[in-house]
């Protein structure tokens, strides 16, 4: 909890930089207290500003610089449990420099690198994502499929789970950008103990990677015929899974959400249950906005779909943090979606398009598609 306000700050400040310092020694950055937080920099700069990614917010919020000192201040209000990933812009003898936060040790990780985060009050990471080494764990097996639908040798890593049982029949859960979900949400220790818990039965996973990622998921049917065609039959031969809709689901975040819907649109009733993330669902609607023509084929395939909706699964998970330029696109599928008669879970964070919002929603999305039987527990 913050023990410091701006009004503090200034105080010591003016007593001293060695002051300040000694106040601010033990503090946990950004400074947080319910719904405010209090940015700080240290440093020769010309400028210094806020660089966030909060849809419908400038992007760039300036620090201001605290009297003739080397010391950026910026106070903003954000909402209770909010999680915001975010880096400092410093511009110095007209060169622009992006930075992960020097006083903030909560680094965020994605493909493309990594943010610096702040907590709001409320917000707390979930344990169930941590890793629990003295509990069981799954293993993994890899191999490589040819693939005459997408052309070449494609690597298909498998999750076999804790309590794995070659003479049972597992369900199947297949999820896009699969090793971008264990790298950056944790996928192995969430399954591990949510598995481990009862929570979920032991699912095995088989965790799909493009090569041409905006080509392969922007509702590609060679694509879909891969993973329907090719992949799910070799794993049904590898592996004792349940061979009926009833047992699969198929998953993804952003672009892989698009592939997702877009396979089981393409081959109904392959898959009784979807999880779809943050899905990049943009549609010819006056309340969206132009995104580019790599998003064409996907506006193309969504107005397709949103007139003929057919039968892609049963049952939909569906989740979009508020702070998502998708949130529109997302919050309109969803009576869509009711409206055709499916069962539909919708979830919102206050969070961002980030593979840490995605783990967060994993335990209510798993527990919801994959619920256990009675009967697991008397076994």
């Amino acid at each position: 909890m913050i023990t410091l306000s701006p009004e503090d700050i200034q105080a010591a400040l003016v007593a001293g930089d060695d002051v300040l310092k000694k106040r601010l020694a033990g503090q946990r950055f950004p400074l947080v207290s319910d719904s405010r937080a209090i940015f700080l920099y240290h440093g020769v700069a010309d400028a210094v500003a806020l660089q966030h990614w909060v849809y419908g917010l400038p992007s760039r919020i300036d620090l201001q610089r605290l009297g003739q000192t080397h010391w950026w201040m910026l106070t903003l209000d954000l909402p209770r449990r909010s999680r915001i990933e975010y880096k400092l812009v410093v511009r110095r003898d007209g060169h622009e420099h992006w930075l992960l936060d020097p006083l903030n040790d909560r680094i965020a990780h994605d493909p493309f690198g990594g943010n610096s985060v702040v907590h709001m009050t409320g917000y707390e990471e979930p344990e169930w994502s941590q890793p629990q080494t003295a509990s069981p764990q799954g293993t993994f097996e890899t191999w490589s499929l040819n693939s005459r639908a997408l052309g070449g040798d494609r690597e298909i890593r498998m999750y076999l789970p804790p309590r794995y049982r070659p003479n049972r029949r597992h369900r199947l859960l297949l999820l896009h950008d699969g090793d971008d979900y264990l790298r950056y949400s944790r996928l192995a220790a969430v399954l591990d103990n949510l598995i481990t818990r009862w929570e979920v039965p032991p699912l095995v996973v088989g965790l799909l990677n493009p090569q041409d990622r905006l080509a392969e998921y922007a509702a590609s049917r060679a694509h879909a015929a891969f993973v329907v065609e090719e992949v799910l039959p070799e794993i049904e031969a590898r592996y004792p899974v349940i061979r009926e809709a009833s047992g699969r689901c198929l998953g993804g975040a952003s672009f892989g959400g698009v592939a997702s819907l877009a396979t089981a649109w393409y081959y109904p009733n392959t898959f009784d249950m979807l999880l779809l993330q943050s899905g990049s669902f943009a549609f010819t609607d006056i309340g969206t906005h132009h995104r580019g023509p790599v998003f064409d084929p996907v506006v193309k395939f969504m107005n397709r779909f949103r007139d003929a909706i057919g039968q892609p699964a049963k049952r939909f998970y569906v989740s979009c943090g508020v702070y998502e330029s998708l949130i529109y696109e997302n919050r309109s599928l969803i009576p869509l979606l009711q409206t055709a008669g499916f069962q539909v879970k919708f979830e919102e964070a206050r969070d961002g398009h980030n593979w840490e919002n995605w783990r967060d929603r994993l335990r209510h999305a798993l527990t919801w598609l994959f619920p256990v039987p009675a009967w697991f527990y008397y076994e």
